[in-house]
């Protein structure tokens, strides 16, 4: 059963089967001295396979063995058991357990392990296959987690039912040029790639000669609107669709193509929620981007047709789903694809699984053309002493659209009467844009204090307040002096946000920004220019920033 435990968190006392594809980074021989480490607190853990032999060849401990051993292993059991795997095969039932799938912890508990059967999980696979078919010739390039729910559906189950061609990178480093060679027909990232996608393109275009500048900004508004067109189901004119062949030719295709997205008949987003704004970004370079809906535990719920895609929704439930709205406004939906409950955790399976309805703990409402709306999750949303609500993750998926704004954590209370954010500029952009400014640093930390990228975050921020509802403007802000880190238990593996760790850790900040503070003094790490040069601890200064005229 895939299992995805970050090993900064607090490992489950469960039987472990781990092959440690961790050799991005060169860390195997790390990631196996961690299991070794913590071994005797794990009585059940049979082998720890490791399946890059780098730094390992002196290790004798018998728990250890490398992957070539276990595919040996393999192929003698094969010849002395002839026919074993195909009775094995025939055995097996659709109530089985299927996969054991973990829970990103975004709430600050400890990740929670679903259970899925077979049924389950070919149910996920099929509503998306029956939304979207996939044909034999189809190329797809795996990029989420295989530990992740939406992989098991699409490099696993949409895969082997619709005999697609399923590509590898040759490692994370050469993801993207490898994608760009393959150039997929169905392409599922997270909301974090598509906005670091959309933020290097218009940093890349900034960053560019004037004729490109001209170009990118000439062209772009005749893109978005074909994009409206589509999006409000209309035909332009002929006048219009012969200038936008003409801006797709010199802009919107080289551009898709650079993303090995000029093929790619189906795109989704899925995890955290994904701006308007970056929806119309890639709507106007005509890609059909679309949200999914679903969770670890409920399976997938929503998927809408390329033809009614709302930007502001996540589509209508897939056929044979049920789906109903509390009186507090949480969706709760009943399918077959629903986990069969929590391992080991029947208090907390009982808390979300009702008479085979499952409580997401998401806020949203449903619409009258049955599309669902989702708004956040429904403990994140934050109450205003004012008496609004805010919904945290509307705003910081605009902020993320910015090329400067890498993420964004918006926060505020009950007894507070506005909004603030801790911002983490994008190391790359900010300082490309310093460079050409003139604008002097040596790490980071030094970076983001700058005056100047003040300002520049400044700006970024009013533009975005400019179309948020008075009550949800962000009024103070903080460039942080380092980015998020999972391994520091901030964000999960797949970049959410863990609020109420983020909450404990700067407390001390968040204080001081309502106390009308203008500086916090802290002790960092400072990373140099160089993303592998040497780190220091240093002391380090944290302005607040308010931004004017904020209501």
């Amino acid at each position: 059963m895939p299992i995805q435990i970050s090993m900064s968190q607090v490992l489950p006392k469960i039987f472990i089967f781990f092959s440690l594809l961790i050799s991005e980074f060169q860390e195997d021989q790390e990631q196996v001295d961690k299991f070794i480490k913590i071994k005797h607190e794990l009585p059940l853990l049979k082998k720890i396979i490791y399946w890059n032999y780098k730094g390992l060849a002196h290790y004798d401990d018998p728990v250890l063995m490398g992957y070539r051993e276990v595919l040996e292993q393999g192929k003698k059991y094969e010849e002395e058991h002839l026919g074993v795997f195909e009775q094995n095969v025939e055995t097996g039932k659709a109530d089985d357990v299927c996969a054991l799938v973990y829970t990103s912890g975004t709430t600050g508990v400890t990740p929670k392990g679903a259970i899925h059967t077979y049924r389950t999980m070919r149910t996920g696979a099929d509503y998306h296959l029956n939304l979207d078919p996939w044909h034999e010739h189809d190329n797809i390039v795996p990029y989420l987690p295989p530990a992740w729910m939406a992989e098991q559906w699409f490099g696993i189950g949409c895969h082997l039912l619709s005999a697609s061609v399923l590509n590898f990178a040759e490692g994370p480093e050469t993801r993207q040029r490898d994608t760009k060679e393959i150039q997929p027909n169905i392409v599922a990232y997270g909301a974090r790639q598509w906005e670091g996608q959309a933020a290097r393109i218009q940093a890349r275009i900034h960053g560019s000669d004037a004729l490109k500048r001209l170009v990118f900004r000439v062209l772009m508004p005749i893109g978005y609107r074909m994009a409206d067109f589509r999006y409000r189901k209309e035909k332009p004119n002929i006048i219009l669709r012969m200038i936008y062949a003409l801006a797709d030719i010199s802009l919107f295709r080289p551009l898709r193509t650079s993303l090995g997205l000029s093929n790619a008949r189906i795109c989704y987003t899925t995890g955290a929620m994904l701006s308007q704004d970056a929806f119309q970004f890639y709507h106007a370079l005509n890609l059909s981007l679309k949200s999914l809906y679903g969770t670890t535990e409920g399976g997938a719920l929503t998927g809408a047709k390329n033809d009614d895609i709302r930007f502001e929704t996540v589509g209508p439930a897939h056929p044979g789903t049920e789906v109903k709205i509390t009186e507090k406004g949480e969706l709760v939906y009943r399918q077959p694809g629903v986990f069969v409950g929590y391992y080991r955790d029947q208090a907390a399976t009982i808390e979300v699984l009702k008479d085979g309805w499952f409580y997401s703990g998401d806020s949203g409402f449903i619409r009258e053309d049955g599309h669902i709306v989702f708004v956040d999750r429904a403990g994140d949303l934050i109450l205003l002493n004012s008496g609004n609500k805010l919904a945290p993750q509307f705003i910081e998926s605009r902020l993320r659209f910015n090329p400067y704004i890498k993420d964004a954590w918006v926060f505020s209370g009950p007894d507070r009467s506005y909004a603030s954010a801790i911002i983490i500029i994008d190391y790359l952009n900010v300082g490309r844009w310093a460079g050409q400014r003139r604008v002097a640093y040596s790490t980071f930390a030094e970076l983001s204090q700058k005056p100047e990228v003040h300002e520049l975050v400044k700006q970024s921020i009013s533009e975005i307040n400019n179309v948020l509802p008075p009550g949800s403007r962000v009024r103070k802000y903080v460039n942080l002096h380092r980015e998020f880190d999972p391994d520091k238990g901030e964000l999960t593996r797949n970049r959410k946000l863990r609020r109420t760790f983020l909450e404990e850790r700067y407390r001390e900040l968040i204080n001081a920004i309502y106390a009308g503070k203008t500086e916090v003094a802290i002790e960092a790490q400072a990373r140099s220019q160089s993303q592998d040069g040497p780190t220091k601890m240093t002391k380090t200064i944290l302005y607040i920033q308010s931004i004017e005229g904020v209501t």
